[in-house]
């Protein structure tokens, strides 16, 4: 399908008032046939997060640890599995009859709808077309490619998060071996910004709560988030919560179907359409209103004496200069930032102090802006003031996208290392490896862009679609030497590839891995810091296909030789053995192997289990952020990048957003009715999106259809990736350097006028 044809079919609807579960079990169910067949279906579906079956590969929701549904899935992820267990195959034939130049017309959705990729293939320098090559022969080019390099920094190895733990583990000690810290991942585009504000002000860049918290707190704040579309799982704790007397206070600029009713295709009262109302209040805030609203609330509960005293003496430092900054407030400026009414905030914060057990929750609404780190930090403000950390049912809940994103950063996939973890690699393997921190997934553009770097490898993921500026990303891929994509379908970073290209088929989790002539699994790591072990029971796609762990050993071995001491191919037969190494290396992971086998573990939290803050101050941290109102010139709105329902990260397995009557189609802008009044449009009129940036670049995203929606004033929405192409490079978070995908500002041109 062509866009010109996606956008013919477009068309507006209704928007579902809430997650309807019989309608959810049907699609789920229907999809996964049509895609799989029937056996296959039940035997994924029936082992889909069960404790001896395979993990999801969608969102880093935990599982529950004893009493398993046997449905224990939601909508997004029978899609999940459905679209790696599809029967359809994208082999040589399939690349003989498509040329690069007709794949790179196509929509990203008629990119994976074409089926697993089942050969290893190969664009040559020059050439027009994929063509098949043999593992050896693949392998070797990539060896040659590297250590042709003038230094090992010309090589970068992206990582996304649905590597395994074995995976992630092996990627970073054949980067490190070979002598680069260029370890982006997608933790650099979504919760780095999480990351950077937890460990400097609780000294642990992972939330501090487990999924009995969330069952056991008494208010759960959801801030930047809508779990319905991208953590649909989530719902069912917060309806747990809700059951137990709980309160909701959801914050987002635009309203969550999720949120606002849960009907739970696991019972049956949400079968029948009963469901959970589940936000007692929703605060509809403009976008990048939150540093101004958790001050403001930080400011009222410093006037309410809810202060745990003995936790802020006993293990805080810095209340006495936070508490002073927000004596004051200047309410107009705040009133400004937010678009809410002082009364609403004073309703959240009086939330707040009734509360004993609280649980804040976040998401990429707020880890995608200038001042993520700030707000963040604000959250953790208010946390440490009323002693919400280290107890049970309250603490603080980054809620992770991908399903082992975390499991990477904990193996060590980071370009910014401890010296502490290299340390251990080097008594570990007898190497040195790099101590210059490296290139994350910005600065990876602008090497390849700027000819400071030439081999790009992936470990999975769609780098092109997933980065910011797309059109800048997209040329600086296509000047690499050489790219590599350990994949199981096509998508974006395929046809915008290097002079050479290879394209690495994999196994996926749903699929037996039988590497080394014995029955493997691997480990992931959940948003909740739960380690469990995970194997698929499925017949791979094709014959060729290996696994990810396999894949890498390979690459290393045909790179690096006899240059040290490190038994790749004993890795490859045998997972165990990597599990043991990851041990003796990766801190929280004693013993490893032996916790795996006898059902898993929860990797240590000290601020959760003991209230003990690994900081430089031995204590957790009150921060000082000042307040900015980030204001828009006039005729001007803030775009920010969003899901639809019927897609995962970049994967897009439909063309529906029915929560938001979205149908057939993806290219619509969602913008309030005061908006299309003020600026003279129409609900329907087509119009073409034209960001704005200090460099004076025009960057543009053509025909979009206006959707009348309920946000905020100065406020729109549209999907991503359509809209990445929006976000200038240089547009990133202070701290974490995350771009800035929610805060965009952008002008609306009539077709007419284009």
């Amino acid at each position: 399908m062509r866009q010109e044809d996606e956008d013919a079919r477009l068309h507006v609807g209704p928007p579902a008032d809430r997650a309807a579960g019989l309608k959810a079990v049907r699609l789920s169910l229907t999809n996964a046939v049509q895609e799989m067949g029937l056996r296959k279906t039940v035997r994924n579906l029936r082992t889909l997060n069960q404790h001896d079956g395979f993990d999801c590969m969608s969102c880093a929701w935990p599982d529950p640890q004893d009493h398993r549904h046997a449905a224990e899935f939601c909508e997004n992820g029978a899609k999940a599995v459905s679209w790696e267990g599809t029967r359809d195959t994208a082999g040589p034939e399939f690349f003989a009859a498509h040329p690069i130049a007709d794949l790179a017309g196509r929509t990203d959705h008629w990119l994976e709808k074409q089926g697993r990729l089942t050969h290893p293939m190969v664009r040559r320098d020059g050439g027009t077309h994929y063509e098949p090559i043999s593992w050896g022969d693949a392998f070797e080019l990539i060896g040659t490619h590297l250590n042709a390099l003038g230094s090992p920094d010309e090589a970068a190895f992206y990582t996304s998060g649905r590597a395994s733990n074995e995976a992630a583990f092996v990627y970073q000690l054949f980067s490190r071996a070979f002598g680069t810290n260029n370890l982006p991942d997608c933790s650099n585009m979504c919760h780095e910004s999480t990351g950077s504000a937890l460990m400097r002000t609780i000294g642990v860049g992972k939330g501090s709560v487990t999924l009995e918290d969330l069952h056991q707190a008494d208010l759960i704040v959801v801030s930047g988030q809508n779990p319905g579309t991208n953590h649909p799982r989530m719902l069912t704790a917060l309806e747990i919560a809700k059951r137990d007397g709980a309160k909701i206070l959801a914050i987002n600029p635009l309203p969550e179907a999720g949120l606002l009713r849960f009907d739970n295709p696991q019972k049956p009262r949400g079968l029948a359409g009963h469901g959970t109302a589940l936000a007692d209040k929703f605060l509809k805030i403009r976008s990048n209103g939150d540093l101004a609203l958790w001050q403001a609330i930080g400011h009222l509960l410093l006037t309410k004496n809810v202060a745990d005293v003995d936790f802020i003496e006993s293990s805080t430092v810095g209340f006495e200069a936070w508490a002073a900054h927000l004596k004051e407030v200047d309410q107009e400026k705040i009133e400004a930032a937010t678009g809410l009414t002082w009364a609403e905030i004073e309703e959240a914060a009086d939330m707040l102090a009734g509360a004993k057990r609280i649980v804040h929750c976040w998401a990429m609404g707020i880890t995608q802006h200038r001042n993520a780190v700030a707000t963040i930090k604000e959250f953790v403000n208010v946390a440490l003031l009323q002693g919400m950390i280290g107890k049970p049912g309250a603490g603080l809940c980054p809620v992770r996208g991908h399903s082992n994103v975390q499991g990477d950063r904990s193996m060590g996939i980071w370009e910014r290392p401890p010296a502490a973890f290299l340390d251990r690699i080097r008594d570990e393997f007898g190497f040195e490896p790099p101590r210059e921190h490296g290139h994350d997934a910005v600065d990876t553009v602008k090497a390849f862009r700027d000819g400071r770097a030439k081999v790009f490898v992936a470990l999975g993921g769609n780098f092109v679609g997933a980065m910011s500026d797309t059109d800048v990303t997209a040329a600086a891929m296509r000047s690499a030497t050489l790219t590599v994509q350990i994949s199981t379908k096509l998508n974006r970073s395929h046809v915008e590839a290097g002079h050479t290209a290879l394209i690495l088929p994999t196994l996926g989790r749903t699929e037996k891995d039988l590497t080394g002539g014995r029955e493997q699994r691997i480990t992931v790591e959940d948003s909740m810091s739960a380690v469990h072990a995970s194997r698929g029971r499925s017949e791979p796609a094709g014959p060729l296909l290996r696994s990810e762990v396999d894949i890498i050993c390979r690459m290393a071995a045909a790179t690096l030789g006899e240059r040290h001491e490190i038994p790749w191919a004993e890795f490859a037969g045998d997972y165990e053995q990597i599990r043991e190494r990851i041990g003796r290396v990766v801190p929280g992971c004693d013993d490893y192997a032996t916790k795996i086998r006898n059902g898993g573990f929860t990797m240590p939290h000290p601020p959760r289990d003991s209230r003990n803050f690994p900081t430089l101050e031995g204590k957790a941290v009150f921060t000082v952020s000042p307040l900015e109102v980030m204001t828009v010139p006039p005729g001007r709105l803030v775009l920010q990048t969003l899901r639809s329902h019927d897609q995962f990260n970049t994967t897009i397995y439909g063309l529906d957003d029915r929560y938001r009557g979205i149908y057939a189609g993806r290219r619509v802008v969602f913008i309030s009715k005061a908006d299309l009044d003020e600026l003279g449009f129409a609900d329907g009129d087509t119009v073409d999106l034209v960001s704005e940036w200090a460099d004076g670049v025009e960057r543009r995203a053509a025909r979009f259809r206006l959707v009348e929606y309920d946000t905020p004033k100065g406020c729109v929405a549209a999907y991503y990736p359509e809209t990445n192409s929006l976000v200038p490079l240089e547009s990133q978070a202070e701290e974490s350097g995350t771009p800035t995908s929610k805060w965009v500002i952008v002008r609306l041109i009539p077709m007419d006028s284009v």
